[in-house]
């Protein structure tokens, strides 16, 4: 139902960005969800980093502040995570997820690598 794409390896203070596509999607039903990603270090849990929703100021966690922008193209059922200046504390598998009341989509997961 969702498809990730764009992570890779980079070194300190690059940039990437995620997109997470929602193909199977009419353009309402895409708008009508919450959507976000999640980052998920070696070892540890799952964590919100950006979250983004019709009609409420989008969220990011305080580690991605200033650095981190979630955006959508609800013309291409498209959500994007742009990352600039990363550090190796940014690395993990990325996953996009879309919530809504009573259902919940996840992507695949796309591996963010960041060298020092």
């Amino acid at each position: 139902q969702l498809q990730a794409c764009g992570g890779g390896s980079v070194q300190a203070g690059g940039s990437l960005r995620l997109t997470c596509e929602a193909p199977g999607m009419i353009a309402s039903e895409f708008w009508s969800y919450e959507k976000a990603w999640y980052r998920q270090a070696p070892g540890k849990q799952r964590d919100l980093v950006a979250s983004i929703n019709s009609g409420t100021p989008t969220y990011s966690a305080d580690s991605v502040k200033g650095r981190f922008t979630i955006s959508r193209d609800n013309s291409r059922k498209r959500v994007y995570l742009q990352m600039n200046n990363l550090s190796p504390d940014d690395a993990g598998v990325y996953y996009c997820n879309f919530r809504r009341a009573g259902r919940e989509f996840w992507g695949q997961g796309t591996q963010v690598t960041v060298s020092s």
